[in-house]
């Protein structure tokens, strides 16, 4: 397969890729380490006119911390997380992601930032970062915006991006020493898309608790306030707390109307809930 004729630009900086990426619109498609949108264009899924190829900007590879978050432009690499060559916040958080992402080929030239912007919701970073409570910088020629990743996200493979419009940077908030984390996926065979994901945040001292289903057919589900998974409150023996059944009933509610798959997400979200405990 072959796709279908294009222009190519590759901009020295970010200014020229933003007015590059304004003068087409629509009609232009944004390029880093091309694991999502090369197969899409050698299927001709899309057609752009136009191929911005932003790999080489210096200030879209930013990793450094600022207070109390990690700030990541959006072409560092899977692996640049997975081999520690950028700062941590997340207590070892993001570098298990990191790891566990498809192929080392694959996080070799995979960018935290394609990642977002393809918005897979089989895909580890919406998940991860969504329960991290991660915001993107969205910037344009025309300004700037910040938003959370469960915003950022709208549906399966549609994002909030504006034509126009990058992922400037990803702004992950430092996680406390108390907050425990766990994450979960179900994958076929070891390299696949997910077909269920669990992230969860969970801070017994403080009471708190943030959990994410992902790999569903629509953007990941949020639960910040899920109390009623552990019967009204979180304390240290959450995972002796929490009730599968409150969480089927839970994820019925939002949409997952299979009874199957729903019993999928219910084990993924107990085991990454274990794994928190752990």
């Amino acid at each position: 397969m072959k796709p279908a004729p294009f222009d190519y630009q590759r901009p020295h900086d970010l200014k020229e890729a933003l007015s590059l990426l304004g003068k087409a619109g629509h009609s232009s498609k944004i390029i880093a380490g091309g694991q999502s949108l090369g197969p899409m264009l050698n299927l001709r899924l899309v057609e752009p006119e136009l191929i911005v190829d932003i790999s080489a900007l210096a200030e879209l590879k930013v990793a450094e911390r600022r207070g109390d978050e990690l700030v990541l432009g959006a072409c560092i690499t899977h692996a640049d997380i997975e081999d520690g060559r950028v700062p941590d916040a997340t207590r070892g958080a993001m570098q298990q992601i990191a790891a566990n992402i498809a192929y080392r080929a694959v996080r070799n030239r995979g960018t935290l930032g394609g990642s977002l912007g393809h918005a897979d919701p089989a895909a580890d970073w919406i998940s991860a970062l969504a329960a991290l409570g991660a915001r993107v910088r969205l910037t344009s020629s025309t300004g700037t915006r910040l938003l959370d990743v469960e915003s950022f996200v709208v549906s399966a493979l549609e994002s909030a991006l504006r034509p126009g419009e990058i992922i400037e940077t990803i702004h992950v908030p430092a996680r406390p020493a108390s907050a425990q984390w766990g994450y979960f996926k179900s994958c076929r065979k070891t390299g696949e898309y997910a077909h269920a994901i669990a992230a969860v945040v969970i801070d017994p001292p403080a009471a708190t608790a943030r959990l994410v289903i992902g790999a569903i057919e629509a953007a990941p589900i949020v639960i910040k306030n899920p109390l009623e998974l552990f019967g009204g409150r979180i304390t240290g023996d959450y995972k002796e707390r929490f009730d599968p059944q409150v969480a089927d009933t839970m994820l019925a509610k939002a949409g997952i109307a299979d009874a199957a798959q729903r019993h999928i997400h219910v084990n993924v979200l107990k085991r990454a809930i274990r794994g928190a405990a752990a």
